[in-house]
């Protein structure tokens, strides 16, 4: 069983691996990382070693995935899911205007709508 997190480097990439970690040690699961910002020669964002440093011992990682450039973000998202059989998809949302608010974005919608298991969306001020 898994715990994926879309991550990307932002606030909100940052409170979803905060959530997502937090969510693997409680349900004691596996996680994976789907870097959402595509990576050319497929290194690791210093941004994100360094959330993946904190990470307690007693949680397994999978091997860290990068979204390919030319596939749309929820559509990656979807499909790594359903390739690791997760348990729980966590994705980072921005803040919205006034009329925003009640609209979520298209690819968190997206995500929502044909996730194979259930969505954590968390905003930037995660704890």
């Amino acid at each position: 069983m898994t715990v994926l997190v879309a991550y990307n480097e932002s606030p909100q990439g940052e409170a979803a691996m905060r959530a997502a970690v937090n969510e693997a040690v409680r349900r004691r699961q596996e996680l994976a990382v789907l870097v959402l910002t595509p990576q050319a020669d497929r290194k690791v964002p210093a941004a994100l070693a360094h959330l993946l440093d904190a990470i307690p011992p007693t949680v397994t990682m999978a091997p860290i995935t990068f979204r390919a450039e030319q596939a749309d973000v929820a559509d990656a998202i979807v499909d790594r899911a359903e390739a690791v059989s997760a348990q729980l998809v966590v994705i980072g949302s921005r803040k919205h205007s006034t009329v925003g608010t009640f609209l979520v974005g298209s690819t968190t919608q997206q995500v929502l709508l044909d996730s194979p298991a259930p969505v954590l969306v968390v905003k930037a001020s995660y704890a």
